[in-house]
C-alpha cells in the first residue's frame, strides 16, 4: 500500500475546488508512490471553510495559516490564495520542512519571487516545491514539447502565445480580488500571461531576453459585488472600486538564440472564453494548439495538409490513466496530472517543475512587461 501525505490547503474558492478534486481523484487514476490524505483546509470565514471542508471532502478546516502548517498531518502545504499571500505562506511552510505546491504566478513581484525560490533551495531535498503552471500538463502540451525537444521542428524562428477571456467586457462586471494591484500584483499580465510565459519558456527551452510591451486598462472604476466586496478597497463614492491593474497587455520578445515572439493576453475579448493559443514555426514544421480544443495538436510540415492529431492515445502523455482512444478529457484533468507528478517528484527526493526557480524566471518577464510599458522602450529580462 502506498505510504500516506497529508494535504493542507490553504484557500477554497475555484483554484481551491480544482485542487480538491485533483488530489481526490489522482489516486484513482493513477498508480501513484505516495496516497494524497485530505487533512485540513484553511481559510478566513469560519462557517465558509467549514462548508467547504465538508462538500470538497477534507477531514478539518483551520482559519489560520500558521496553524495549517503546524499540523503533524499536514505534509504538503498547497497554496491557492490570490497572490498577495503566496510568499509569506509558502516561505513558512517550507522553512517548517513542509512540501509546497503554489499557484501562479508565483508571486507579486520579482522580490517576491526570489525570496521564494531561494526559500525552496534552501529546503531541498527534505521539502520540495512546485509552481501550479497547470497548462504543461495537457497531454497535447506535454507532446509538443517533446516534439521540439527532439527536433520534430527544427530550428525555432517564430513563437506566439495568446490567451484571449471576456469575463471583463462588460464595463459594469463587478470587481473582484483580481482588479487590484495589492492582492493580485497586476491583471491580465499576471493571471493569464503568466500562462502563456510559462509554455513559451517551457516548449521552446529557451528564455527570452528581452521585451517591449504596451499594457492597457479600459475600465477604470467597477462597481461592488452584490454579495459585498471583502478585501476591496472602494473609493469615497462607496459604490465602486478603482481598477489600478491591467485589463490588457501585448508584447513582443526575442528568445536567445534569435527567435521572435509576440505575447498578448486580455480579460475583455469579447466572445472568447477560454483561448489560450499558441504557434511555434521551425526550420522543419509548425505546430498550433488552442486551449478551447485542447485535445488537439496541429502540424504543419510545409508540403501537405496540416495533421490534426487528437491527442487520446494510451501511449501519449497522461492518457494512461483514462479513457479508451477518441474519449476527449477536460481542463480538470490537468490538475490530476499535476498532482500525479508532484506526487511522483516527492517519492524520488528530485525537483518537480515547474519549480519555484521556473516561476521566478516567469516573474522576471512580467517585470520587464510592465517596466516596458511604463518606459516605452525595450527592457532586458
Amino acid at each position: 500500500m502506498a505510504a500516506r501525505l497529508g494535504i493542507g490547503m490553504v484557500g477554497y474558492a475555484f483554484m481551491g475546488r480544482a485542487h480538491s478534486q485533483a488530489w481526490r481523484n489522482v489516486a484513482a487514476a493513477f498508480d501513484v508512490p505516495l496516497r494524497p490524505e485530505l487533512a485540513a483546509i484553511c481559510g478566513r470565514d469560519p462557517g465558509g471553510v467549514a462548508r467547504a471542508a465538508d462538500r470538497l471532502g477534507w477531514a478539518a478546516s483551520e482559519t489560520d495559516w500558521r496553524q495549517l502548517i503546524e499540523r503533524d498531518d499536514v505534509d504538503l502545504v498547497d497554496i491557492c490564495t490570490p497572490g498577495a499571500s503566496h510568499a509569506e505562506i509558502a516561505i513558512a511552510a517550507l522553512d517548517a520542512g513542509k512540501h509546497v505546491l503554489c499557484e501562479k504566478p508565483l508571486g507579486n513581484s520579482v522580490a517576491e519571487a526570489e525570496a521564494m525560490a531561494a526559500a525552496a533551495r534552501r529546503a531541498a531535498p527534505g521539502a520540495l516545491a512546485m509552481v501550479g503552471f497547470n497548462y504543461r500538463r495537457v497531454p497535447a502540451i506535454a507532446l509538443a514539447a517533446s516534439m521540439v525537444a527532439d527536433g520534430a521542428l527544427g530550428t525555432i524562428r517564430h513563437v506566439r502565445a495568446s490567451y484571449l477571456q471576456d469575463w471583463l467586457s462588460d464595463p459594469d462586471a463587478p470587481a473582484s480580488w483580481r482588479l487590484q494591484r495589492q492582492t493580485a500584483g497586476s491583471g491580465a499580465l499576471g493571471d493569464l500571461g503568466s500562462h502563456a510565459v510559462d509554455l513559451v519558456l517551457h516548449l521552446t527551452g529557451l528564455d527570452l531576453t528581452e521585451v517591449v510591451a504596451v499594457t492597457e486598462t479600459f475600465v477604470a472604476e467597477r462597481p461592488l459585488p452584490a454579495a459585498g466586496g471583502s478585501g476591496l478597497s472602494a473609493t469615497a463614492a462607496g459604490g465602486s472600486v478603482a481598477v489600478d491593474v491591467d485589463d490588457a497587455f501585448c508584447a513582443l520578445g526575442r528568445l536567445a538564440g534569435g527567435a521572435t515572439v509576440t505575447l498578448e493576453a486580455t480579460r475583455v475579448a469579447t466572445g472568447r472564453k477560454n483561448a489560450l493559443r499558441l504557434e511555434i514555426n521551425g526550420t522543419k514544421a509548425s505546430l498550433a494548439f488552442d486551449l478551447e480544443r485542447l485535445n488537439e495538436l496541429v502540424i504543419d510540415e510545409g508540403d501537405a495538409a496540416a495533421r490534426r492529431l487528437l491527442v487520446t492515445e494510451p501511449d501519449q502523455p497522461y492518457v494512461e490513466g483514462w479513457w479508451p482512444p477518441g474519449h476527449v478529457l477536460g481542463w480538470d484533468h490537468t490538475f490530476v496530472h499535476e498532482a500525479r507528478d508532484l506526487l511522483n517528484a516527492i517519492a524520488a527526493g528530485v525537483q518537480p517543475r515547474p519549480s519555484f526557480d521556473d516561476g521566478l524566471r516567469v516573474q522576471r518577464v512580467l517585470s520587464a512587461v510592465v517596466d516596458s510599458a511604463a518606459s516605452g522602450s525595450w527592457q532586458k529580462v
